[in-house]
């Protein structure tokens, strides 16, 4: 009789990933670069924050739902788009498919392995990812597309410089999967026949192309690092850029990559609809402090112009009532959800969330709050100099 394919932490669907999954491509998904002390600050200071709970006063049905950019969702936690995957031969159809299960919001990278139209279909609650790459009349054809797929709102994520070197070793990534890819990373892929066999039985080789960019001309859509070199070679948008994409997309827009003051106000004044406080999981510019240290400082600066989520570091439900506590409208997930697409694939993810939901309503009830809604500063443990505020002008850390 085999293991059971439930798992109850995020932690154990990781460690299932890493014995399933070969090391290459384990070891693409694992955040953090330089030293990784960013990745390591934002999942260790969520456990520096306490819980103030209530003995007496508990609600016996509780309220996780909220919306964001005006879409419901039954959980205050959306899916964030993560690049090109070989996870798992299903991909984000997939992980579409288990948020439109558990009736969560959908992110999907431009750079993915799934087309809008297949992911839009399987959730229609999605958002369309996009990065400052190509020219104007590239993005404009890409929103075009994300639109007429019936995508609800546009991410456009600016938090990547694409920091590269890791202390612990970077995997080789291949441009392609071709016969002399195969055999040259056949040592590594034999030895986990699970994962093999999936796509084997699937018909299908992972594919590290981005359909999502492919021209409107009818070529061929780039590989990862063939649209990594579109964006390396794109000059860097101004607000005046971010302002302009608004615009052009018309409809629920959210900036994502935010940890100055600053910048949370130019970001108002472009008028988005919401911002995401983000350093890009740890895989950006090494030593940013943690996301939920910062997310307090963007949450005073913008107060309700705009909606702030959060991503970086979330692994618990209570994670989630963290942030929440400290002004976050939700979270975004990124490699919880991918550790459970390679545990146990669409079930895998299902799962996470379900775990992620437990935990929040743990919390939620523990607290005495009825709703999501209700959680305040005042429901938690800050110790003194937790925060950080970036971005507010000289003397201010």
């Amino acid at each position: 009789m085999g293991r059971n394919p439930w798992f109850e932490t995020v932690a154990e669907a990781q460690r299932r990933a890493e014995k399933r999954l070969p090391s290459t491509v384990y070891g693409a998904l694992v955040a953090g670069s330089e030293r990784g002390h960013t990745i390591d600050d934002n999942i260790g200071a969520f456990a520096e924050l306490g819980f103030a709970p209530r003995v007496v006063g508990h609600h016996a049905e509780r309220d996780l739902s909220t919306t964001v950019m005006g879409v419901e969702t039954a959980l205050p936690v959306v899916i964030s788009p993560t690049g090109v995957q070989a996870v798992h031969p299903d991909g984000e159809v997939a992980v579409a498919r288990a948020a439109a299960n558990r009736g969560v919001i959908m992110g999907l990278s431009s750079f993915a392995g799934k087309p809008v139209e297949e992911v839009a279909e399987a959730n229609p609650d999605t958002f369309f990812q996009l990065y400052w790459s190509g020219t104007r009349d590239t993005m404009v054809q890409r929103m075009d597309r994300a639109r007429a797929a019936g995508a609800k709102g546009l991410i456009v994520t600016l938090d990547w410089s694409f920091s590269n070197g890791r202390d612990w070793g970077s995997p080789a990534i291949p441009e392609k999967v071709d016969l002399k890819t195969m055999v040259r990373f056949a040592p590594d892929v034999l030895t986990r026949p699970g994962w093999l066999w999936k796509f084997a039985r699937s018909g299908r080789i992972p594919d590290l192309t981005a359909p999502n960019l492919k021209p409107s001309d009818g070529g061929p859509a780039p590989t990862f690092f063939g649209a990594y070199y579109e964006w390396m070679q794109t000059t860097p948008p101004t607000w005046d850029d971010v302002k302009w994409l608004r615009e052009e997309w018309g409809g629920p827009f959210l900036l994502k990559g935010v940890s100055r003051v600053d910048d949370a106000k130019r970001a108002v004044d472009a008028g988005v609809t919401a911002l995401s406080v983000s350093n890009h999981g740890g895989n950006n510019l090494d030593t940013t402090p943690a996301t939920i240290r910062i997310l307090p400082s963007i949450v005073e600066a913008v107060g309700d112009d705009v909606e702030v989520l959060l991503d970086g570091g979330v692994r618990r439900g209570g994670d989630v009532a963290k942030a929440l506590a400290l002004g976050a409208r939700a979270v975004l997930i990124g490699r919880a959800y991918l550790w459970g697409l390679a545990a146990n694939g669409q079930a895998g993810v299902e799962n996470v969330l379900d775990i992620l939901r437990g935990g929040l309503d743990s919390a939620v009830l523990g607290l005495g709050r009825a709703s999501v809604h209700e959680l305040s500063p005042d429901d938690l443990v800050v110790p003194p100099g937790f925060t950080r505020t970036l971005g507010a002008g000289p003397g201010v850390s």
